[in-house]
């Protein structure tokens, strides 16, 4: 969205600075996100009252009416619409009201490429878009449609063009990105998928690093595992969304596998890549999880060779399949067990942090002069933190951890 702008006269600022037009993407995972673009909006009408507030994302697709009654509001853009941003742009006023654009999520069926901009040393680059999946506490599938992906040929060319212009890593990005393949173009096939995309990007482009940002279990495939452990340019990383570690919640979730699997998947990255990072995203507090249930989690999580965990804490949304459950956590005992999960976190990143003193490891340093200081990641994920050194900037170095 912000390229098609700036390709239409406008020019991006600060958000702290004063804007003619305000453009919120939203998420709509928790409660939370929705607050927060409440409050984002109040903070709009304070600052700058005659500028344009664009809403756009998940939320407004789900909700288009709620965020239009949000004073300040002026344009409320759906999943397909949002990409028509500038024309929408054209055709609205200050004070008339807000204008949705929307239609059925059933009728999002194309894929629409995109990257981050102005990021010269890691750029987010989406693959993927849409889930198939029904998981009972997601509203994603509502909000981003089906499964859908762009074409081998057009991420390879893209991702030449962003080598060619100095970025140094990627991260392949995608709402469920282990399904890459699905309705190219629009239409139900299947003659590409995850593993040929990864292997043609391996073999067919000069970029430097290559990051998978998440991919479901079950559709972490045995040969995935094994092309990233034999490649150069394939970071030893890897996002694996757990959510629960009991079975019956995670039936509950209805999620595709069981921790049995989750754990195997584990094993062989660590039998295969020792030195690996891997994370997972968990959930606490699901409907009908008991003290039982989620010390049998803890317990599961503590036994798993992770680097880190991405905890969430179960909020309600409306339309899914979990909320009709009943048998609700209290919210206090959700935060704290929310809290006990982070301090595992904390310490299973410490752990593999010290295990690697001493070693050597590729790092891609970023740019930028943060008080005197610089940072980077090596490429199984490990921060690193240093005084800054221009000559350092965007360039791999080989770093004592």
């Amino acid at each position: 969205m912000a390229r098609l702008l700036e390709n239409d006269g406008f020019e991006k600022v600060d958000f702290d600075e004063n804007a003619d037009v305000y453009v919120i993407n939203t998420c709509s995972v928790t409660d939370n996100a929705d607050k927060e673009c409440r409050q984002l909006v109040r903070r709009i009408q304070r600052k700058a009252p005659e500028a344009i507030v664009v809403i756009s994302g998940c939320y407004a697709q789900l909700k288009p009416e709620e965020i239009a009654a949000i004073p300040g509001v002026d344009l409320v853009l759906g999943a397909a619409e949002k990409f028509n941003i500038s024309h929408h742009l054209k055709e609205i006023s200050k004070g008339n009201g807000a204008k949705i654009c929307s239609c059925d999520i059933e009728e999002v069926n194309l894929f629409t490429a995109s990257h981050s901009v102005n990021e010269r040393t890691r750029v987010f680059m989406k693959v993927q878009d849409g889930c198939d999946y029904n998981c009972s506490f997601c509203t994603i599938p509502m909000a981003r449609g089906k499964s859908r992906s762009n074409r081998i040929e057009n991420v390879l060319q893209d991702i030449r063009n962003i080598t060619a212009a100095g970025a140094k890593e990627i991260v392949l990005t995608g709402i469920n990105l282990g399904d890459y393949g699905k309705q190219q173009g629009g239409q139900k096939q299947r003659d590409e998928q995850f593993f040929d995309l990864l292997q043609a990007i391996d073999s067919e482009t000069d970029i430097k690093r290559v990051r998978i940002s998440s991919i479901e279990p079950n559709l972490l495939e045995n040969r995935i595992i094994e092309l990233v452990a034999n490649s150069k340019r394939i970071m030893p990383h890897f996002h694996i969304p757990l959510q629960s570690g009991n079975n019956k919640i995670l039936a509950l979730m209805r999620r595709r596998y069981k921790r049995e699997l989750y754990a195997e998947r584990i094993g062989l990255i660590k039998t295969m890549m020792p030195h690996a990072c891997i994370g997972a995203d968990v959930i606490t507090g699901f409907p009908g999880e008991t003290d039982e249930d989620f010390a049998e989690t803890v317990t599961f999580i503590r036994g798993l060779d992770l680097s880190y965990l991405h905890v969430f804490t179960y909020s309600e949304r409306d339309n899914t399949y979990a909320i009709e459950l009943g048998l609700p956590v209290p919210i206090g005992k959700r935060n704290d067990r929310t809290r006990l999960l982070r301090n595992i976190s904390y310490e299973k990143m410490q752990a593999f942090t010290a295990a690697h003193i001493g070693e050597i490891r590729k790092t891609l340093f970023e740019g930028g002069n943060k008080n005197g200081m610089m940072e980077g990641y090596t490429d199984n994920y490990i921060k690193i933190t240093t005084l800054y050194n221009k000559e350092w900037e965007n360039e791999v170095v080989e770093w004592c951890i």
